[in-house]
C-alpha cells in the first residue's frame, strides 16, 4: 500500500482514521446527529471518542435514531448511572493473574496487548478501563502475562482482547503471535476484534500473514447491525476466511439498534450468508454505568431468540448469553421450550408454538 490511497482508489485504513473522528474537537464534523447538542466535552472525559471515516458515513443524518450513530456517538444519558450498574460489571480485576492478562475460565485467559480501538463503542463494558489505560502495545508490558500463561499448563487458547488486537501494526501481531507459538501447550489464537465491522481495509494480506502459524486462529467479530455489513467487510472476511481462519461473531443486543425481530434476522442470516460467520453469542447488555438506555429487559430478549429459532437456519441462530456481574461468568438465558417434566415424559413446545410429548425409554 503506497500514498493515501489503496489499489482500488479507496482511502487506505491509515487514512480512514486520519479523516475520521479522534477527538472531542472533531465532534462537530458529525453534522445533523441527534446528539449534537449534547456536552460532548463532559462525556469525553468519562469516555474516548472515536470512529473511522468510512463508518461516520454509514450514519444517515436524516435519521435522529440512527442505529450506526447511537454506537460511537456520545450521549448525554451516559451521565446517568443507575444504582446497580458497576465500573467493572464482569468482574476482570477479581480474575486478573497479571498486569493485561484474565484468567477467569480453567483453559483459556484473556490478553490485552493493548487498550486502545478503532472505535470507541458507548455501551462497552470495558470503558472506563479504556479510558485509565490507554496505553498502547510493548514487549515489557506483557512479559509477566506471557510469563504467566507459560506456567499454566491447562491451558489451551489465548484470546486477545483490549482495546483491539488489530490496532496494533503487523510487525507487532506477528512478534505477539510468535511468542505465544514458543508456549507449547497452547493450541488456539483467538481474536476479538471490532476492525473488520469498522475498518475492514485495515484487514489485509499481510495482517493475514502475521497470524498465519502453528496456532489455530479463530476471529470473533462484533456486528450489531444489517448495515455495517458492507463490501469492504464482505472482502474482509473473504481474506481471513481465504487465510484459514475460523470466523464466529458476537453481537450485543442493543435497545433502538437491533432489539427487533426484523433486524435480528437479517443480521444473523447476513453473517452467514454474506461473510461466512457463525453467530456465536448475542449478549445481553451488560451493566456499565451510564449505558441504561441501550439495556433491554430479559424477558424481551428471550421473546427475540424465540423468533429466531426455527425461523432461520440453526446455523444463523446464536446463543443468548448474560456476563453475570462481578465474575462469575456466562450463563445461556434461553429461551425454554420445557413446558413440563414428571419422572421420564417431557413436554416441549415446538418452535411454531405446538405441544410434543417425549418418553424416555428406560434401559
Amino acid at each position: 500500500m503506497s500514498g493515501n490511497h489503496n489499489d482500488n482508489g479507496k482511502l487506505s485504513w491509515s487514512q480512514d482514521v486520519q479523516q475520521g473522528i479522534r477527538t472531542a474537537r472533531d465532534l462537530p464534523r458529525l453534522v445533523g446527529n441527534p446528539q449534537a447538542g449534547a456536552d460532548s466535552k463532559k462525556l469525553t472525559k468519562i469516555f474516548k471518542v472515536r470512529a473511522p471515516k468510512s463508518y461516520i458515513d454509514l450514519v444517515n443524518p436524516s435519521d435522529p435514531h440512527d442505529p450506526i450513530a447511537a454506537q460511537f456517538f456520545p450521549d448525554e444519558r451516559e451521565l446517568r448511572f443507575l444504582s446497580g450498574e458497576l465500573p467493572d460489571p464482569i468482574g476482570d480485576k477479581r480474575w486478573e493473574k497479571a498486569p493485561r492478562l484474565v484468567h477467569r475460565y480453567p483453559d483459556r485467559v484473556l490478553l490485552f496487548p493493548t487498550f486502545q480501538c478503532a472505535v470507541y463503542c458507548r455501551y462497552c463494558f470495558r470503558k472506563e478501563r479504556i479510558n485509565d489505560e490507554g496505553e498502547g502495545f510493548s514487549k515489557a508490558a506483557i512479559a509477566s502475562a506471557l510469563s504467566y500463561i507459560a506456567s499454566q499448563p491447562e491451558l489451551r487458547e489465548v484470546i486477545l482482547s483490549g482495546g483491539d488486537p488489530w490496532t496494533l501494526s503487523d510487525r507487532q501481531l506477528k512478534q505477539l503471535r510468535i511468542e505465544l507459538e514458543k508456549i507449547s501447550h497452547l493450541r488456539l489464537l483467538r481474536v476479538h476484534t471490532r476492525v473488520p465491522v469498522v475498518l475492514p481495509r485495515r484487514v489485509t494480506s499481510d495482517l493475514v500473514d502475521a497470524l498465519r502459524g502453528r496456532l489455530m486462529v479463530c476471529v470473533v467479530m462484533h456486528f450489531n447491525h444489517p448495515r455495517e455489513i458492507t463490501n469492504d467487510a464482505i472482502v474482509a472476511c473473504q481474506r481471513l476466511r481465504e487465510g484459514g481462519f475460523m470466523l464466529l461473531n458476537q453481537t450485543v443486543l442493543l435497545r433502538g439498534v437491533n432489539d427487533d425481530e426484523t433486524t435480528l434476522k437479517t443480521l444473523m442470516q447476513e453473517l452467514v450468508y454474506s461473510l461466512g460467520a457463525k453467530p456465536y453469542y448475542l449478549h445481553h447488555c451488560d451493566k456499565t454505568r451510564g449505558i441504561g438506555h441501550f439495556r433491554t429487559t430479559i424477558e424481551h430478549g428471550t421473546t427475540l431468540m424465540r423468533s429466531l429459532r426455527g425461523h432461520i437456519s440453526g446455523v444463523c441462530v446464536p446463543n443468548y448469553m448474560l456476563d453475570l456481574p462481578g465474575g462469575d461468568g456466562k450463563v445461556p438465558l434461553g429461551p425454554s421450550y420445557v413446558e413440563r417434566h414428571s419422572g421420564q415424559e417431557w413436554g416441549f413446545r415446538t418452535y411454531d408454538g405446538k405441544t410434543h410429548t417425549y418418553v424416555e425409554e428406560p434401559t
